[in-house]
């Protein structure tokens, strides 16, 4: 029995087997066809509850089942949310993260607060995006009324590889939940994971259930995995960053209209292979010294990266004569 994501995988499994420089071709093609190619959006990403979290995604160290010596925290007082939002905008964010460790928020006093947040960044003048876990219609409608521009929910990999990965929530509770938010008129951020020990066919299934979603999502996180000791997956090896660049190749394709956030492990790529990864769609950035728990380049890294894209790298030499 066919499912509407086959059509999608057959067309990605046969863009991933293109050859390196005719998918790259293709994939810039499609981007400049659809987005002004220096246009790379800058987001902040803050953890407002940090540790503890019931789930056990095997990649996570903010997991309870693993011992990685991170600190719990609690949910963060609504004025230091309001500082956060206040120093990213202005350092030249325009969306605003913010990511609690719940399985699922519970109504009540914190997903109130939660949702004074939201109408605290929307006030800085920032699109605001949470990602909380799942959610019922009523609780995404809620945070649709005070405000909320985006909702992420990863899918993390394929159908096929998802068992392998977490235990504790099924893939067609991530997708329940990504209907529940698109119901409530909020825009989706949904994406996944490479390195976790995933098949070129896991890859190219991850895109293609996201590609088959009517309307496809909004935005389109592709994750390097960091392996953090303590979590299952701390011995994985590194990902070739060509395969990265393969990845972002197939979402831009498979995906248009969609903003590719070149997310999480940019610790892990040199400058030259980000810019490619421009060049092959990607078009938004994590800023900021961390990325939830864990580290992400500096911001003046990012602002001489971003320059480079423009030809006024800062301290570039003269030309040649």
């Amino acid at each position: 029995m066919q499912t509407p994501r086959d059509p999608w995988l057959s067309r990605a499994e046969a863009l991933m087997a293109l050859p390196f420089f005719d998918l790259l071709y293709e994939a810039h093609r499609v981007h400049r066809a659809h987005h002004e190619v220096l246009d790379v959006q800058k987001c902040a990403l803050l953890s407002i509850k940090t540790g503890g979290c019931p789930e056990d995604c095997a990649y996570c160290p903010q997991s309870a089942h693993y011992d990685t010596g991170l600190k719990r925290e609690a949910l963060m007082p609504l004025a230091e949310v309001r500082e956060a939002a206040r120093t990213a905008a202005a350092n030249g964010a325009a969306r605003f993260c913010m990511g609690a460790a719940w399985r699922q928020p519970k109504d009540g006093p914190e997903f109130d607060r939660v949702l004074d947040m939201v109408r605290a960044v929307k006030a800085e003048g920032l699109e605001a995006c949470l990602t909380l876990g799942m959610l019922t219609p009523e609780q995404a409608v809620r945070l649709r009324e005070a405000g909320l521009d985006a909702y992420n929910h990863n899918l993390d990999t394929s159908r096929e590889h998802y068992d392998r990965i977490i235990s504790t929530r099924t893939y067609d509770e991530r997708l329940t939940t990504l209907r529940n938010v698109r119901k409530a008129g909020i825009t989706i951020c949904s994406g996944g994971i490479i390195g976790m020990g995933e098949s070129t066919r896991d890859r190219c299934a991850l895109l293609a259930e996201l590609a088959a979603l009517e309307p496809q999502p909004e935005s389109v996180p592709i994750n390097l995995l960091i392996p953090v000791e303590g979590t299952p997956l701390a011995a994985s090896a590194p990902v070739d960053p060509l395969d990265l660049v393969r990845m972002v190749c197939v979402a831009r394709i498979l995906m248009p209209h969609s903003r590719v956030r070149l997310s999480a492990g940019r610790t892990a790529l040199s400058r030259e292979a980000q810019v490619m990864c421009f060049f092959a769609g990607a078009n938004s950035i994590f800023v900021g010294d961390t990325l939830l728990t864990c580290l992400n380049p500096p911001p003046d890294a990012d602002a001489a990266l971003l320059s480079s894209l423009t030809g006024s790298s800062p301290g570039a030499g003269a030309a040649p004569p």
